[in-house]
């Protein structure tokens, strides 16, 4: 999974001046969607519905999940049934190498939510790809251990999880990796060699441009190191990949999210709409391309059926693996939520919803302003409200949105230690 990868910033999904050739061989290698969803337009909730293939809001994670509590906006459910921990029951060896940021306090660290295996970053973004740290705190992990390596952190990840590749290859037991880059996020910091190639590569590209696009393809680079070890080791042949991004692209950064409306953190397609691509050698066909509307949290039934591993809880993800498997597979008649919770001035603590019924779209990116309406099948780059307009659609549509605000707002979304604030918080 990469972490504010853009719509239009693969060279597979129309990006002109990057250069992405390992994880467009994904794609065409694989199966590649055109209308796949972050469930949320930030990291920490999408995060969420992934290993728990639930609307992030029903699993108190409706908001990201910061260092210091009184602008921290989610609390994974301890009772949430998470992806690993599931595979795990089956057999599988059960694996987190790179960016976690679903808590940093017990009971919500990856070794005590499944994963036999972390190593990587507790927290939510780095201030320094090198140095690790968060408002001076490290948050890398080894296990449960504090460790401090030298490296740019996607080296880093991308290292240990070849390492890991290997030791489950010759330890010959089914496995489970997840590997959440921390690239591109911010602060964009390549290293120094990948942003001379690409200047010398494009001319006029200007420097924000070229740094995010170095850290797109020194990222690209590391997918194909993974890719090229799970072939060495004799694995490749038997490994459902799957590849993804957590939210839009960030558009003051430079991103590219084609031509949808607006990025990370929006309602509108730029922030909700990424990249995906699945490749299983035998299985899935080559170059094949879906526009069915798929979500994040539908990964977690597609690998559970992929390995043979019975859900017998209440889940919000649908299984994608028929239309993977080019079976014949009717597009699901389902109501898709998105939702999130902030702080500051500008979100004031309370949410931003959105929609998706059919083609048509409700949406708001301010718990202040008015709900717009799309018709995504004649405006899919939103230029158009309807609101107005369309009182019949916008009544129905909203009718449904505030039952689903209404499961969220029943599901605690902040640790019980929080209920007891000190007094200077409120003065």
């Amino acid at each position: 999974m990469a972490d504010d990868l853009g719509y239009g910033d693969l060279n597979s999904y129309g990006a002109t001046d990057l250069r992405s050739p390992n994880i467009d061989k994904l794609a065409t290698a694989g199966i590649r969607f055109d209308n796949f969803y972050a469930n949320c337009p930030v990291c920490s909730p999408t995060r969420a519905s992934l290993l728990t293939g639930r609307y992030p809001e029903l699993v108190g994670v409706p908001g990201v999940i910061r260092t210091h509590a009184e602008n921290s906006w989610g609390y994974l459910d301890p009772n949430a049934v998470m992806l690993p921990a599931l595979l795990k029951k089956a057999g599988y060896h059960t694996a987190i190498v790179g960016k976690w940021h679903l808590g940093l306090e017990s009971p919500s660290r990856p070794n005590e939510r499944g994963f036999d295996h972390f190593y990587g970053y507790l927290g939510d973004m780095m201030d320094d790809y090198y140095n690790h740290r968060r408002h001076g705190i490290n948050y890398m992990r080894l296990e449960e251990a504090e460790v401090d390596p030298e490296g740019h952190a996607t080296d880093l990840f991308t290292a240990w999880a070849c390492d890991y590749i290997t030791d489950r290859a010759v330890a010959k037991t089914p496995f489970f990796l997840y590997l959440p880059y921390n690239a591109p996020h911010t602060p964009i910091q390549p290293p120094q060699d990948w942003v001379d190639k690409v200047k010398a590569r494009e001319a006029g590209i200007t420097d924000q441009r070229a740094k995010l696009v170095a850290l797109i393809e020194h990222m690209d680079a590391g997918v194909g190191k993974v890719i090229d070890k799970l072939d060495e080791t004799g694995v490749a042949e038997n490994t459902l990949v799957i590849f993804t991004s957590d939210n839009g692209g960030q558009l003051g950064v430079g991103a590219n999210n084609g031509p949808l409306r607006d990025g990370k953190q929006s309602m509108y397609e730029g922030g909700i709409k990424v990249p995906f691509c699945a490749v299983w050698p035998g299985k899935i066909q080559k170059g094949t391309r879906s526009a069915q509307t798929a979500l994040t949290m539908d990964i977690f039934p597609t690998i559970c059926e992929a390995a043979g591993v019975a859900v017998e809880h209440r889940i919000d993800g649908r299984t994608i693996l028929p239309r993977l498997l080019g079976e014949s597979a009717p597009n699901a008649d389902r109501d898709l939520f998105f939702h999130r919770r902030e702080g500051g001035q500008e979100y004031g603590g309370l949410t931003i919803n959105a929609i998706r019924r059919g083609d048509w779209k409700l949406l708001q990116n301010s718990p202040f302003a008015p709900l717009e309406l799309y018709d995504l099948n004649l405006d899919p780059f939103e230029q158009h409200d309807l609101s107005r307009q369309n009182r019949g659609k916008f009544a129905e549509l909203s009718a449904a949105l505030r039952v689903q605000i209404q499961r969220g707002g029943a599901v605690p979304w902040q640790p019980p230690a929080r209920r007891e604030i000190n007094e200077s918080e409120l003065r």
